[in-house]
């Protein structure tokens, strides 16, 4: 497999200072990209530099560094309750960023353009394991929608402009992240953070029982996001849909999107307790059944991407022992 990018490119990662974008760029340096040896440059632009909800800040800033390749990990995310509460957010600022990068970067004439969605694409209802086909084939979950709807127009753009006009974008749908640089916020985080900070709470305050959402039953996949972060490089070297060995779907046409993840799920109750064994909580778990479990099962296949040549590495255990020991 020929790499698709070199080491002397300049590479926006947007949202680098988040969980996903901060992996990404600790995987593109240790791939040797950004070294000035190579006249390669990493650019990690903070809200302060550059504010992605404006669309003429956007067009200057491309019109100064001109990158040459785009990563797009900048989001407003957060959990069910954030996403129930902020839905008119979560779909605007969305929206807004990746509509201002990817028609700059299209119209700018950027090299490779990779746009990070989300599992949260698929319908609340729909065949295990998730196969990329599943997608609009069904309602989405209501507690997501916002961010869901924001996420499916990105990939629909980038598919379009490739079709239509050539320009090379790709997208990766990950599964549910989990890691360094997570947010923690005892509301409006998502799932592994939430347990990882109560449990860890509860333990070192020998609190006698933990409260959790829900009843616990649904089926969760999680990945930590260093793997993403390697997935992100090995898809911009070695994926391009255009090639006569890519993936295709199930019509035989060239698939612009994969899934990335572990292909592993596990109930919440089964999480929740494997998190309280590794932080040594002894009280009781009590579950919450008033407050939404959101979708029952949501396992993606990702034997496309695997087909590819990538695997993840890192396993749920090494997973939540790393990210636990980054708390202390």
């Amino acid at each position: 497999m020929t790499n698709n990018i070199s080491k002397g490119e300049k590479i926006l990662v947007a949202g680098s200072s988040g969980m996903a974008g901060n992996a990404i760029v600790r995987s593109l340096k240790r791939a040797g990209y950004g070294d000035s040896n190579y006249n390669g440059k990493l650019f990690t632009p903070s809200r302060k530099e550059l504010d992605l909800l404006n669309s003429k800040d956007v067009e200057e800033w491309f019109e100064i560094n001109s990158p040459s390749v785009v990563i797009i990990a900048a989001a407003k995310v957060g959990g069910i309750l954030a996403n129930s509460t902020f839905p008119s957010e979560f779909l605007l600022e969305n929206l807004k960023i990746q509509n201002n990068l990817i028609e700059t970067s299209w119209r700018k004439k950027v090299k490779r353009l990779l746009f990070l969605g989300s599992s949260c694409i698929y319908p609340k209802y729909t065949k295990q394991p998730i196969r990329e086909e599943s997608l609009l084939d069904g309602k989405l979950e209501k507690t997501n929608e916002s961010y869901a709807i924001a996420k499916i127009a990105g990939l629909k753009l980038c598919e379009s402009l490739r079709t239509q006009y050539g320009f090379d974008a790709i997208s990766l749908m990950p599964t549910n992240l989990y890691g360094p640089n997570d947010n923690y916020h005892p509301d409006y985080s998502h799932v592994m953070a939430s347990l990882i900070h109560k449990f860890y709470k509860a333990s070192k305050n020998s609190q006698p029982s933990v409260y959790c959402w829900g009843s616990g039953t649904p089926e969760r996949e999680f990945m930590h996001v260093y793997d993403l972060g390697e997935a992100v490089v090995f898809a911009l070297e070695k994926w391009s849909p255009d090639s006569k060995d890519a993936p295709k779907d199930d019509w035989g046409r060239p698939l612009n999107f994969l899934n990335v993840g572990t292909g592993k799920d596990i109930s919440i109750k089964l999480l929740a307790e494997k998190i309280a064994s590794i932080v040594k909580f002894k009280g009781d778990i009590i579950w919450d059944k008033s407050k939404p479990d959101g979708t029952p099962q949501k396992k993606l296949d990702v034997s496309r991407l695997s087909s590819l040549g990538w695997q993840p590495k890192i396993s749920l255990e090494e997973g939540i022992l790393k990210t636990i020991s980054n708390l202390d």
